[in-house]
């Protein structure tokens, strides 16, 4: 009980924060995108890589990096499969709190073709908390997630 509440009072501080630094609904640090890993790479090569500055590419107001042409190439076809769900934010947050949370790049899930990224600082690793309830926590990300962006 005592893990879960203090928790819940890390994620409402970093949430907080996070949300006075941000101000539109996508996680973006100076219109960066997933702190600069290559989406394509999640699904690719099932792990995170950095992208490259010199492969980046401007969509929809967010700049994203690959790590390789080919990669950037395949998201040009089709972004929507390869961004992360929730603007980018902790999937576990948005589904338990309803909250945009950040994340660590390299905690993340691919669900039914879907990038999911989690919150992993300071011994608290949110993909586990995802894991032993996704299907409700999904659920009600979604939910989360329409409210905010509506």
């Amino acid at each position: 009980m005592k893990k879960q509440i203090v928790i819940t009072v890390l994620l409402l501080f970093v949430s907080i924060s996070a949300m006075a630094q941000k101000t539109e609904h996508r996680n973006l640090e100076k219109k960066l995108a997933i702190e600069g890993y290559d989406p394509v790479a999640y699904f690719k090569s099932g792990k995170p890589v950095k992208g490259k500055k010199e492969l980046a590419l401007n969509y929809d107001g967010a700049v994203y990096y690959f790590s390789s042409e080919t990669n950037k190439t395949l998201f040009k076809q089709n972004p929507a499969d390869y961004m992360p769900q929730y603007g980018g934010w902790c999937a576990f947050a948005m589904g338990d709190y309803g909250e945009k949370v950040e994340i660590n790049p390299e905690t993340f899930k691919i669900v039914d073709g879907k990038l999911y990224l989690f919150y992993n600082k300071l011994f608290t690793n949110t993909l586990k908390s995802w894991n032993n309830d996704e299907t409700s926590l999904k659920k009600k990300a979604d939910t989360n997630w329409k409210k905010i962006i509506n």
